[in-house]
């Protein structure tokens, strides 16, 4: 396997879009391995004389899952070069309403008309498609020495993001940890300093299950002014490993060593796990105001439902209905599909520990990137 340096994602590419490519992988490579087609061309990875290059970039929580799909794709289609350049979702969804790259990873669809009319522009009169292809459970990640083990009320931790819990020790954390010897140490919360489709997750879930403690929109900006913060999920992650008392919010494949808190649910507190994502999945409805063949979910964040864990992110492929050069039509069209598959959803899996969208789910994902089309 042959892993290039950063290159520029090509001419139109804003400053600061780096692509990393990786070329096609040799079978003794082992992330290759966990998601390669079992040979020859792949009904889901699409045919092996595609070429060209094929530019993303996007949510950083598809990081590890990223590098198992384009190992796995590009194991059958040597000619295309797969470059993921990872962001943040807002920087991602950036470069691909500018034209920079042909698809964007975001940890939330496209929204606000501001974004579904630049999209229309940029794809050539044509709607973009958000496609739901990474699920996976957010953490609640903090550092904190001598405590392990954490509950916590999605109301205790929006007091605590809102800086109205100061100490470990505070009433609220206790009541919810009688065992747990806290320590009186400073709680310093940490937020993304990008804009983040993983922020904009976690303040759905405070807004949401918060029982009105926390008074914010959902938002890929960080609402409050001040306080610490980390770039990308692994600066947030870092600023957390990096001091006592500190406590934030990331994907769980990126966790490391940090503890997780468990989060109440019902009655219970439940730790976060692909399982659990996948129930609080199943548990929410599909948004009907989307435009036809975008598939959005309404994750309810309040849902009780056994084993559900609703602090999730769905992440999402963004494409365009028409691109201008049948290459790309083809190139994005075998790679989304391929990473929706069961195979590519395995992959991701073991790469990432995210859970695999259903087969349900998933035939719907195809049925609409199966739309993608060549400009008229």
């Amino acid at each position: 396997m042959k892993l290039s340096l950063p290159s520029r994602v090509g001419a139109v590419a804003l400053a600061g879009v780096i692509a990393v490519s990786l070329t096609a992988c040799g079978s003794d490579d082992p992330v290759a391995d966990a998601g390669s087609p079992s040979g020859g061309a792949s009904a889901d990875g699409g045919s092996s004389n595609l070429s060209g290059q094929l530019n993303g970039s996007g949510a950083s929580t598809q990081t590890s899952a990223m590098d198992a799909w384009r190992a796995g794709f590009q194991q059958t289609n040597s000619g295309v070069t797969v470059n993921y350049d990872p962001i943040g979702s807002g920087g991602g969804v950036t470069a691909f309403l500018s034209g920079a790259v042909q698809w964007a990873g975001s940890d939330s669809p496209l929204v606000n008309p501001d974004e579904t009319d630049k999209a229309k522009d940029r794809c050539f009169g044509t709607d973009a498609i958000d496609l739901p292809v990474y699920v996976s459970p957010i953490a609640v990640v903090f550092n904190l020495k001598g405590v392990d083990k954490l509950n916590l009320s999605a109301k205790t931790i929006a007091q605590i993001f809102d800086g109205k819990i100061t100490t470990w020790d505070d009433a609220a954390i206790k009541a919810d940890n009688p065992d747990a010897d806290l320590p009186s140490t400073k709680i310093t919360p940490i937020h993304r300093s990008d804009e983040s489709g993983t922020t904009k997750n976690f303040t759905d879930y405070l807004n949401q299950a918060g029982e009105g403690a926390w008074s914010y929109d959902a938002d890929k900006v960080w609402p409050i002014k001040g306080g610490e913060s980390g770039a990308q999920t692994q600066g947030l992650i870092q600023a957390v490993q990096g001091g006592d008392g500190t406590i934030g919010y990331a994907d769980e494949s990126q966790a490391g060593t940090l503890g997780q808190a468990s989060i109440k649910v019902g009655d219970t507190f439940t730790a976060p796990s692909a399982e659990g994502a996948a129930a609080a999945l199943d548990a929410s409805p599909r948004d009907d105001t989307r435009t036809e063949h975008d598939i959005a979910i309404k994750l309810d964040r309040t849902t009780t439902a056994a084993g559900a864990y609703p602090l999730v992110l769905v992440s999402y492929a963004i494409a365009c209905g028409a691109y201008d050069k049948q290459a790309d039509v083809d190139n994005v069209k075998a790679f989304l599909t391929y990473i929706s598959s069961s195979e590519g959803q395995q992959a991701a899996a073991g790469a990432a520990g995210s859970a695999p969208i259903s087969d349900k789910l998933a035939a719907d994902v195809k049925a609409s990137i199966d739309t993608i089309k060549l400009a008229s």
